[in-house]
């Protein structure tokens, strides 16, 4: 999650027309409008021109749901080859993005460096870092001496061994949402804000609409892509979605001169806590696993007391440094950790693009090309999404994602 930076205003649509209106048609409505709506939405009109594609986003302005919140980290260091395969696709489309859509975009591959004190996470990691490399990631094995060197403002006297990828790094989420919509704009889609899907019509066991406070649209087509919200959108439609929200918060310090240009976006996994370089100072967050579910976006005071004096502990340099800003958000969380993409089955013309898990910015362009595919062909094509597919739930519990955040 990172810093509070704004997309369009409060109202603002993509076609020129009045904010307070919607079509009576549409060949797909979009519900979210966060970096999985908008790139689901120009990647349809992208593929097919003069499709009727609307999105609606329930609050004041696209991306103000999680993406606003993210910390902008995208990485290739993941445990299953699902999760390797959807990071090179996004960021190779990522580093297109002045082309395609045709749009700025705030990348800095500064790596990840992932700090490893347990003797078990030592061994899942080496394999790891076997498979990245033999799927074409450039991932380092470092050992705790290396870590140091690098390091020296840090305190890592328990650090076994690490791992680092220079071509991970940190990107501006609200880039990602401007880009987008400027190119549905474009491209002749349709965008809403403050426009939530209230109820969702059904006919034959297939999606016909969707009704909002604004009035009703006519679709066969739904995508729900309301990230932490989505299972309430599933609920709508008789779809139990494994879905659950989960507080997530950081800080950003204030300037601290002695943090390099370089340094990089450093993990402490057992931990879960994490610093990256915010401007001149330092973002640092620490997920709370005891945490329940919720939507709770409010900075919880009693578990950034605990934050800090784990930060501290690894970077001495913060207890001088005031604070910045504060932010919370929510992860969208499945079991296994990995989305769901892709039709559901048992509601025709529904589709599902949530679940991220904390991982959804860097997978928002290539998630949104996948989901093109998926209504217009049939059938995701660029990537075969079948672990990803809602019916994994339906079967034994799948395989999860060791290297959440």
């Amino acid at each position: 999650m990172r810093g509070p930076e704004f997309g369009m205003a409060s109202g603002e649509s993509a076609d020129g027309g009045e904010a307070m209106t919607l079509p009576a048609t549409a060949d797909v409505v979009i519900a979210g409008g966060g970096v999985m709506g908008l790139s689901t939405a120009y990647h349809l009109l992208k593929k097919q021109p003069g499709l009727r594609v609307v999105v609606l986003e329930k609050g004041p302005f696209f991306g103000c749901g999680s993406t606003s919140k993210a910390a902008g980290g995208f990485r290739h260091q993941f445990a299953t080859e699902i999760n390797i395969r959807l990071s090179l696709l996004s960021v190779a489309m990522m580093e297109r993005f002045a082309e395609d859509p045709g749009a700025p975009l705030a990348m800095r591959f500064c790596g990840y460096l992932f700090l490893l004190t347990r003797e078990e996470d030592v061994a899942v990691f080496r394999d790891q870092v076997a498979l990245q490399r033999r799927l074409g990631v450039p991932t380092e094995w470092l050992d705790g001496e290396e870590i140091r060197r690098r390091l020296p403002m840090m305190r890592l006297d328990d650090v076994i061994a690490g791992t680092f990828c220079p071509r991970d790094g940190l990107l501006s989420p609200m880039d990602l949402v401007n880009g987008y919509a400027a190119g549905i704009r474009r491209l002749g889609g349709i965008l809403r804000t403050d426009t939530p899907v209230t109820v969702v019509r059904l006919q034959g066991g297939r999606i016909a609409g969707v009704i909002t406070p604004l009035g009703e649209i006519a679709a066969p087509v739904l995508v729900n892509a309301a990230g932490a919200w989505a299972a309430q959108i599933g609920e709508m439609v008789g779809i139990s979605l494994p879905i659950r929200p989960y507080r997530r918060q950081y800080l950003i310090t204030t300037p601290i001169p002695e943090i390099p240009e370089d340094f990089p976006m450093v993990i402490d996994f057992a931990r879960s806590l994490y610093f990256h370089r915010e401007g001149e100072g330092i973002l640092t967050g620490m997920s709370n696993r005891d945490e329940p579910p919720g939507f709770r976006e409010q900075p919880d005071p009693e578990w950034e007391l605990i934050h800090m004096e784990a930060a501290v502990a690894r970077m001495p340099l913060l207890e001088r440094a005031g604070v910045r800003a504060r932010v919370a958000g929510l992860y969208e969380v499945t079991p296994d950790a990995h989305p769901i993409l892709g039709r559901i089955p048992g509601v025709e013309g529904f589709y599902v693009v949530a679940g991220f898990s904390g991982h959804g910015v860097m997978h928002g362009p290539i998630a949104g090309l996948l989901m093109a595919e998926e209504i217009l062909d049939g059938r995701a094509h660029t990537l075969d999404i079948a672990p990803l597919r809602y019916e994994r739930f339906l079967a034994s519990p799948p395989p999860a994602e060791y290297n959440v955040i």
